[in-house]
């Protein structure tokens, strides 16, 4: 695995043609003790270039559903499957996917969440192994086995769909409140609630 330091990732050369196409490791965002953490399958252009997740178009999705809902971006952690951009920001490769397993099992190891929210088909299969339809399976939880300790994960359709599908938008904003619906069932502190 690479140097991993509060579940970042400091240098990693696995991929190379990651490496060559990169500009910088793009690591998981928010608290590192999170209840909720989100998964994407990787970093795109503005990510690649702010090196935080989900600062694009896709990013303004999820803020503003997020918002909608009543939970805080920095009550929350949103970190991807792999951490460099894949050039022309095509799907991870298996292999990629692989190599970065590990820096994303530590992150999940360290943050500890109650709930995972994969965001899209490539993180929902790649976390669930199975092929996944997402359109017809968001919303629905999942118990899964990460590294010997049960975890509930969340599938979610990509915010990024709702841009190019406008029927996805009420898919991907009731999949977001059930999320919201977790937390206050949860009553999660650093959360906003609507009470």
């Amino acid at each position: 695995m690479g140097n991993i330091k509060e579940s970042k990732v400091i240098t990693c050369e696995k991929c190379q043609s990651l490496v060559a196409s990169r500009n910088q490791i793009v690591n998981g965002a928010g608290k590192i003790d999170a209840e909720v953490l989100f998964i994407g399958e990787g970093p795109g252009k503005e990510e690649d270039l702010s090196g935080k997740p989900f600062m694009g178009r896709s990013g303004k999705v999820l803020d503003r559903s997020l918002e909608n809902n009543g939970i805080k971006r920095s009550g929350i952690r949103i970190t991807n499957c792999v951490r460099c951009r894949p050039e022309g920001n095509r799907n991870p490769s298996k292999e990629e996917l692989f190599n970065c397993k590990g820096h994303l099992y530590e992150e999940i190891h360290i943050v500890d969440p109650g709930l995972i929210v994969t965001l899209g088909k490539v993180s929902s299969e790649h976390l669930l192994g199975r092929e996944v339809k997402v359109t017809e399976e968001s919303g629905k939880i999942e118990l899964i086995d990460i590294s010997g300790t049960m975890r509930s994960l969340l599938i979610c359709i990509h915010p990024a769909a709702t841009l190019y599908n406008p029927k996805q938008k009420i898919i991907f904003e009731s999949t977001i409140a059930k999320v919201s619906e977790w937390i206050m069932m949860k009553k999660l502190p650093g959360m906003d609630y609507d009470d």
